[in-house]
C-alpha cells in the first residue's frame, strides 16, 4: 500500500496555535467594539443553495463560486443528451444544488428575508466567518479566507455611517494602529459629476478611471477617459474635481460650486456634511479621532452596488492596500423579493490587518501566550503534590499545565521555551517539605520562593 504524501488544497492555509492566538486577538478586539455599538453576532451555513448565490455577483463572480456535487449517484439523474453536449455549465444545475458561501453579504440578505418576522428593524448584525472563491491563488489571495462584516438594515439614518467611522477608529486604535486614513465619498456626488458633464450613462466608466488616480496619475486617467468616450471638453470640467485640494470643508465648498446645477450631487454633499456633523457631536466629549477622516472624490468602490456613502480605510504605516471598506446600499434584500430595505455596512480586512500588526510588531505579548505557567514534574511524589495546585491555578483563571510525565529539568525547560510559557513552577523535595514553591521567570531567568497563593496573585 503506497503512502500518500499529505498536502493542502491550493489556496488554503493551516493556522498554528501562535497564529490562532493572534487572529483571535484581532477578532475579539473588533467584536468587542461591534457589541459596544449595539451589533449582535449571527452565523450562516458554510453552504448555501446554488440558486441563492447564482446571479448575485455578475458573470465573473458566478464563475468563482465553488459548487458542491450532489451526493449519491448524481450522474444517473442527468439526461444522456445533456451529457453528450459535454457542456458543464448546462449540466451544473443537475450535478450541483449547493455551493460554498462566496461572501457574507448575500447570505445575510437571505437571512433577513427568511427571518423578517423574527428580527427587529433596524437590524444590526456582525459576522466573522470564512468564505470561498475559486480564484487563482497568489500572494495575499486565497481560496478560503475570513470576512469580518458589520451591517445595519432598515434604517436610513446617516448616524449609522458616522458610527461606522467611530467603529473603524476605535477598533484599529485598540489594535495599535496610529496613522491611518478613513476615506469617505458618496455615490450621489459622483453621479452629479457625471450629470454636469452630460455623461450620466458613463458614470461607471468615469469612476473606474478616476479610481486609478493613485496608480496611473492624471495623464493615465485622462487617457483612459478619452478611450471610454469622454471628450477634451469633458476633461477640462473633470480635472478640477479630480484634483480637488484642501481640507474637507474646502473640498465641500468647491463641490457646491461645481455641482450647483445637480440636485443629485448637492444631495450627496448634504449627506457627507451630515455624517461629519454626527461625528463631531459624537466625539465632542471624548478624545479626537486617531484616524484622519478624508473626503476623497476619487474613491469609487463598486459603484454598481453602493448608492450613498462609501468608505475605505488605509494605513500609512505599512505599504498595504485597503484594510477595510463598505458603504450604503438601498436594496440589499430586493434580490429575494423584499423590496426597498435600505442598509449600510463595512468590513475589516482581517488578513491584511494581521500582516500589518505583524510587520509593525504590534501584537501584545499576551496575544502570543497560551499557557501562562508550567508546573514541573520530577517524580510521582511531586506530581501528586502538584495536581491540587494545578487545579487551583486554573480555578483562578490562570492557564496552567503540569508537565505530563516525569522528566529531566532540561527537557521540561525546553518544552516551556518552545511554547513560550513565561513562568515555570519547580517542585522538588525542598518545595514539598516547606510548602514554598520555586517560581522561575523564563525571560529574565530570575527564581524566587513563593507560596502557591502568592504565585496566583502575581500571575493574575
Amino acid at each position: 500500500m503506497s503512502v500518500i504524501k499529505p498536502s493542502l488544497a491550493k489556496g488554503t492555509r493551516d493556522f498554528s496555535p501562535v497564529e490562532m492566538v493572534k487572529r483571535n486577538f484581532i477578532y475579539d478586539t473588533i467584536k468587542t467594539v461591534f457589541r459596544k455599538y449595539g451589533y449582535a453576532e449571527i452565523q450562516t451555513p458554510s453552504m448555501e443553495n446554488l440558486s441563492t448565490l447564482t446571479g448575485k455577483y455578475g458573470d465573473e463572480g458566478d464563475k468563482l463560486i465553488f459548487k458542491i456535487l450532489n451526493s449519491g449517484d448524481y450522474l444517473s439523474k442527468i439526461d444522456e443528451q445533456l451529457l453528450a453536449t459535454r457542456n458543464s455549465q448546462l449540466a451544473t444545475s443537475k450535478l450541483s444544488e449547493k455551493a460554498l458561501r462566496y461572501d457574507l453579504t448575500v447570505p445575510f440578505a437571505r437571512y433577513v428575508v427568511m427571518h423578517q418576522n423574527d428580527i427587529t428593524l433596524p437590524f444590526k448584525r456582525f459576522q466573522v466567518q470564512p468564505v470561498w472563491r475559486a480564484d487563482k491563488p497568489q500572494k495575499g489571495r486565497y481560496r478560503e479566507f475570513y470576512q469580518c462584516d458589520v451591517d445595519v438594515v432598515g434604517s436610513k439614518s446617516l448616524l449609522n455611517e458616522a458610527e461606522f467611522i467611530l467603529i473603524y477608529d476605535e477598533a484599529l486604535s485598540k489594535l495599535g494602529l496610529k496613522d491611518f486614513n478613513i476615506k469617505i465619498n458618496n455615490r450621489k456626488i459622483l453621479s452629479g459629476i457625471a450629470e454636469i458633464i452630460g455623461k450620466p450613462d458613463l458614470i461607471i466608466d468615469m469612476t473606474v478611471a478616476i479610481d486609478k488616480l493613485d496608480k496611473i496619475g492624471l495623464d493615465g486617467v485622462s487617457k483612459e477617459l478619452l478611450e471610454r468616450g469622454f471628450t477634451e471638453t469633458d476633461l477640462e470640467k473633470l480635472r478640477p474635481v479630480i484634483l480637488l485640494e484642501g481640507n474637507n470643508e474646502e473640498k465641500l465648498a468647491s463641490l457646491k460650486t461645481v455641482l450647483a446645477e445637480s440636485e443629485t450631487g448637492l444631495k450627496g454633499i448634504a449627506e457627507i456634511e451630515q455624517v461629519f456633523e454626527y461625528v463631531e457631536s459624537l466625539i465632542s466629549y471624548t478624545l479626537p479621532l486617531t484616524a484622519k477622516l478624508e473626503l476623497d472624490i476619487t474613491l469609487a468602490r463598486g459603484l454598481n452596488y453602493y448608492t450613498g456613502c462609501i468608505f475605505e480605510v488605509k494605513t500609512n504605516e505599512v505599504a498595504m492596500g485597503s484594510i477595510g471598506g463598505g458603504g450604503r446600499y438601498d436594496d440589499l434584500t430586493g434580490m429575494f423579493g423584499l423590496k426597498d430595505l435600505t442598509g449600510v455596512g463595512v468590513s475589516f480586512g482581517a488578513d491584511r490587518i494581521y500582516d500589518v500588526l505583524e510587520e509593525l510588531n504590534l501584537f501584545p505579548a499576551s496575544a502570543e501566550v497560551g499557557t501562562k505557567v508550567l508546573i514541573s514534574n520530577f517524580d510521582d511524589e511531586a506530581e501528586r503534590f502538584a495536581l491540587p495546585i494545578l487545579q487551583q491555578f486554573r480555578t483562578a483563571g490562570i492557564a496552567a499545565e503540569l508537565y505530563p510525565t516525569s522528566a529531566k529539568l532540561k527537557k521540561q525547560m525546553s518544552y516551556a521555551d518552545a511554547k513560550k510559557i513565561p513562568y515555570v513552577v519547580l517542585i522538588g523535595g525542598d518545595e514539598i517539605a516547606s510548602g514554598e514553591l520555586t517560581l522561575k521567570d523564563m525571560q529574565s531567568g530570575e527564581q524566587k520562593k513563593m507560596t502557591a497563593l502568592a504565585i496566583m496573585d502575581l500571575l493574575k
